[in-house]
């Protein structure tokens, strides 16, 4: 291309026009397109694909009006669908076979009527409950005192032990209980121990077969539910209302109580009636502890429906279990819709 003064200016490639150029200096020359000569050729756009899909503006626009118009309750089906064949249909199966026992026909409360009245039910249910609520309170204080730890106080390693909790999750329950046994079972090795020093027959450790056993068990297990959203809800504390309760004067106790504590409440809300639901429904810690003398509502539907083959007994146990869980979680879900209004 040449300017007006004759000079000849070379031409940009076309990966060189991409990029915008520098503002020339105020005394250049700027250079002019000459007449007769040839505009420099436009940039073109790179081509498409052999074989790619075109989709025109139109095509696209008509496609989404046609999902719009498909209605709401057609795109609900499939996780209806799902939901109902592989929890709904077996509940009211088992609700089903607690009101008609043996195929009968008319709805009777007969299977209802039995279980009450037998003094196994009776004590199942005030095993689980105090078993529930017993390992929800010891999980609360050991897990908030933990999580205070792990939050609050700098040491080597709290990084690595916040990690292993989230880790420790994922164990099954029965795990935790065959560690147990290992440490504190009748051949464990506290046991082994005291026998091996003392000469004595038998160690002192019996516990895990009993009440205490399992509730150890239970809060040993069920504790990282609660530590985990409580780390959670410290993270999201604002540092600066602890260094000025520490700079009037306040004492590690009081801050906790009054700065720490009300803005745990929903993270010990969330974790103990998460607890305590699922220490309702545990069936593995009693199992594999060897508590014969510990009967929860798993337990009996278990020994109702495998040992005894009673299946209409276990099935109403099973309802009632049903029906405490799902009470207590509506009970919660209540009480937290009003904290947090």
């Amino acid at each position: 291309m040449r300017c007006c003064w004759g000079r000849r200016w070379p031409v940009p490639d076309a990966s060189r026009r991409a990029a915008p150029s520098p503002l020339p200096d105020a005394g250049a020359p700027v250079p002019v397109q000459a007449r007769g000569s040839a505009p420099d050729p436009a940039p073109q756009t790179p081509a498409r694909l052999e074989g790619s899909p075109r989709l025109e503006a139109p095509d696209a626009l008509r496609r989404a009006a046609a999902l719009r118009g498909i209605p709401r309750g057609v795109w609900a089906l499939p996780p209806v669908a799902v939901l109902g064949l592989l929890f709904l249909y077996p509940l009211a199966l088992v609700v089903q076979q607690s009101l008609t026992p043996d195929g009968g026909s008319g709805g009777t409360f007969d299977a209802y009527a039995g279980v009450f009245g037998s003094r196994a039910f009776r004590e199942a249910l005030g095993t689980t409950v105090w078993l529930a609520v017993g390992a929800t309170l010891g999980c609360l204080v050991l897990g908030f005192t933990l999580a205070l730890i792990i939050a609050f106080v700098p040491f080597p390693g709290a990084r690595a032990v916040a990690k292993f909790i989230d880790v420790f999750l994922s164990f099954p329950s029965f795990l935790i209980t065959l560690a147990l046994l290992f440490l504190y079972g009748t051949v464990g090795m506290a046991n082994g121990l005291v026998t091996e020093f003392t000469g004595a027959a038998e160690g002192p450790f019996h516990f895990l077969t009993t009440p205490w056993g399992v509730l150890l068990a239970e809060i040993t297990y069920f504790t990282p539910f609660v530590i985990r959203p409580l780390l959670a809800a410290f993270s999201q504390l604002d540092t600066a209302q602890l260094e000025v309760a520490a700079g009037l004067g306040a004492r590690p106790a009081r801050i906790v109580r009054q700065v720490i504590l009300p803005e745990a409440l929903p993270a010990l809300g969330a974790g103990g009636s998460l607890v305590l639901v699922m220490c309702l429904n545990e069936f593995g810690i009693v199992l594999f502890t060897g508590a014969k003398d510990v009967t929860t509502l798993p337990m009996l539907i278990y020994g109702k429906a495998i040992l005894e083959s009673d299946y209409p007994a276990a099935c109403v146990v099973a309802v009632v279990n049903i029906a405490i869980s799902v009470g207590l979680f509506g009970l919660y879900r209540v009480v937290s819709k009003r904290a947090g209004a």
